[in-house]
């Protein structure tokens, strides 16, 4: 597995990223400045929401191009596929 491979979503991924992460400052102050509890768990759903969104797309991504890729080599390229894929499986 070649862990440098960027793909076209990589780049919104990014964007996902630092956006929950420009968030999660903002949530930092707010707490820190004694804002209400309930606007500080919205931000936090939101935050929450916005990295899980940013999961699922990197492991789709991976799943359609990387994984499609190999299967389609040999037996023992499916079978490593398929074991890559059990394991990526986990963080879903």
């Amino acid at each position: 597995m070649n862990s440098k491979i960027l793909h076209e979503s990589h780049h919104g991924i990014v964007l996902r990223l630092k956006r929950a992460e420009g968030h999660l400052r903002s949530t930092i102050v707010m707490i820190e400045t004694g804002r209400n509890c309930v606007e500080v768990a919205q931000q936090l759903h939101a935050i929450e929401k916005a990295i899980t969104n940013a999961k699922r797309a990197l492991i789709h991504d991976h799943v359609d191009h990387c994984l499609d890729a190999q299967s389609g080599l040999d037996a023992e390229s499916a079978k490593a596929a398929l074991g890559e894929f059990k394991e990526i499986g986990k963080y879903l």
